[in-house]
C-alpha cells in the first residue's frame, strides 16, 4: 500500500507497457464488436510531470520524454507502432511542452470507441479516490477497490468475450512473480478468448529467468515474453528492466515489436547492457528475437 506510481509516471517501463497496451486496443478494435479493458492495478489515471513526486525522481525525462523527442528521426516501423501511444500523450498534451502523462487506465479510455467498456480498480484509498474523480461522469467506465487478484475473479469472463487485462501490481510483497504464475492459468481458463498483459520488473536476471520458465511450464497454447533492458542487470537495488508476458497476443503484435524493441532499447538505455527479448513461452517456445540496440 506504499507504492505511488507518481514518482515513476512516464518511466522507460511505462513507455513498454503503454505501448504495447496501446497497440492491443487498435489490434482490438479492427472488428465492430465491443471489447472490455479490465486494469487490476490502476493507479490515479493521469499524472502531473510538475507534481512534487514526478520532479523528485525526474523519471519521465528518461522515458516519454526521450520517445518524443526522437520520435521523428525514427524508423517508419517504429514509429508506426508508437503511434497509438503517442498519440494519446500528445492529445493530452495539447500543443504545449509535456506536463501531464497518462496511466494504464486513461490511456485505454482515450483509444475505446463508444459500446466499448473499461474496468479500472485500485486498493490505495488516496488513489482510488482519484481515479473515481477522473471517471465520475462516464458510464463506460467503473472504477472498484478491491484487491487486484480479487477483483479477476468477479470481474472474468466480461460478457463480450472480448478484450484486454493488464495486471501490474506495485511487487512489494515477497513472492508476488509466483503469485502471479499461479493466478495465470486460472484467468486464462476463465477468459480464454481475451488477451492478457502480465507486468514485471527486472533487478536480477535469475529470478526473472526462473519466472518465465515457470510460465512456459504452465503449456498455455500463446505465451509472450516481452523485455526491455536499459542496462545489465547486475544489481538488484535498481529497476534494470520491465516485460510483459502476453497472453493470446493479436497476431500482428509479434512483428511490430521486432521493429519497435529495438529502436526502445537504444533510446532508452541508461548504461551498458542495454537489451530486449521477444520470445514465445508457450507451445510455439523457442522460437523469439533478442539482441542489443544498433547503436551505428
Amino acid at each position: 500500500m506504499n507504492y505511488r506510481h507518481a514518482y515513476h509516471a512516464g518511466n522507460f517501463a511505462d513507455v513498454l507497457k503503454h505501448a504495447v497496451l496501446a497497440l492491443v486496443i487498435e489490434h482490438l478494435k479492427g472488428k465492430p464488436a465491443p471489447f472490455r479493458v479490465i486494469d487490476t492495478h490502476a493507479g490515479i489515471g493521469v499524472y502531473d510531470l510538475a507534481s512534487e513526486a514526478a520532479t523528485k525522481t525526474g523519471e519521465w525525462r528518461e522515458g516519454i520524454g526521450r520517445i518524443l523527442a526522437a520520435d521523428a528521426k525514427l524508423p517508419p516501423a517504429a514509429a508506426a507502432a508508437l503511434s497509438p501511444y503517442l498519440g494519446v500523450v500528445r492529445a493530452l498534451n495539447g500543443d504545449g511542452m509535456l506536463a501531464c502523462y497518462p496511466g494504464s487506465p486513461l490511456l485505454a479510455r482515450r483509444l475505446m470507441r463508444e459500446g466499448d467498456r473499461l474496468v479500472v480498480n485500485e486498493l490505495h484509498p488516496e488513489d482510488h479516490a482519484a481515479l473515481a474523480k477522473l471517471f465520475a461522469r462516464d458510464a463506460q467506465t467503473k472504477v472498484l477497490a478491491l484487491d487486484g487478484f480479487t477483483a479477476l475473479k468477479s470481474l472474468l469472463p466480461p460478457k463480450e468475450r472480448r478484450g484486454v487485462v493488464l495486471v501490474d501490481p506495485a511487487y512489494e510483497v515477497p513472492g508476488e512473480l509466483d503469485r502471479m504464475v499461479s493466478g495465470l492459468k486460472e484467468v486464462e481458463r476463465r477468459f480464454a478468448t481475451g488477451t492478457i498483459l502480465l507486468w514485471y520488473p527486472i533487478k536480477d536476471a535469475k529470478p526473472v529467468a526462473a519466472f518465465r520458465k515457470k510460465i512456459g511450464d504452465l503449456g498455455l497454447a500463446k505465451v509472450m515474453a516481452v523485455e526491455l533492458l536499459i542496462r545489465k542487470p547486475d544489481d538488484p537495488a535498481l529497476l534494470n528492466g520491465a516485460g510483459l508476458i502476453v497472453v493470446n497476443a493479436p497476431f500482428t503484435l509479434s512483428a511490430k515489436l521486432g521493429a519497435l524493441l529495438p529502436e526502445l532499447a537504444r533510446l532508452l538505455a541508461q548504461g551498458p547492457g542495454a537489451a530486449f527479448r521477444l520470445e514465445e513461452l508457450g507451445r510455439e517456445r523457442a522460437t523469439g528475437k533478442e539482441g542489443v540496440p544498433d547503436r551505428t
